[in-house]
């Protein structure tokens, strides 16, 4: 399996996951633990990466670079732009669902990816690993449907 950042040591690795919200709860063996399950990909300025309606395979995390959010169709008006140490595609983790928008690379981007068939996989072989990330995952997505209610842009 390729591991994130092949040309880094380990210990360069495990100090960039542990900056990551997502991570912030998992010690050290465990953060080596998800460095196996983790990709990086690169990906040029005006790329797309997923596109609106596209089956969700894969959750991506910046690690360097901006990556813009938008409806198909709809480059001009992002949803959100996503920077470094954020993360987006998180629901294919969570279900199979095609995804609700497109996400572009704004300008040159590295990104990590963490495959929703791997994620299973450390849900199966790592269990306690797999719900720290997804209870992590959970109080993400409550923080962004609190603060769409609040905007009144979303659900209550």
């Amino acid at each position: 399996m390729l591991t994130l950042f092949d040309n880094r040591n380990i210990a360069d690795r495990l100090r960039e996951l542990k900056k990551m919200s997502l991570f912030a709860d998992l010690k050290r063996r465990e953060l080596r633990v998800v460095d196996g399950f983790m990709h990086q990909r690169n990906y040029l300025a005006d790329e797309v990466i997923f596109d609106e309606g596209e089956q969700g395979e894969a959750f991506y995390i910046v690690l360097e670079g901006k990556v813009v959010i938008c409806r198909s169709g709809q480059a001009d008006a992002p949803i959100a732009t996503i920077e470094n140490g954020n993360f987006f595609g998180e629901l294919a983790l969570l279900d199979d669902a095609p995804r609700s928008a497109q996400a572009r690379a704004a300008d040159n981007c590295t990104l990590l990816v963490l495959f929703r068939g791997e994620f299973l996989g450390l849900m199966q072989s790592h269990g306690l690993i797999a719900s720290k990330i997804a209870m992590q995952l959970a109080r993400h997505l409550g923080a962004r449907l609190r603060a769409m209610a609040h905007n009144g842009t979303g659900p209550p």
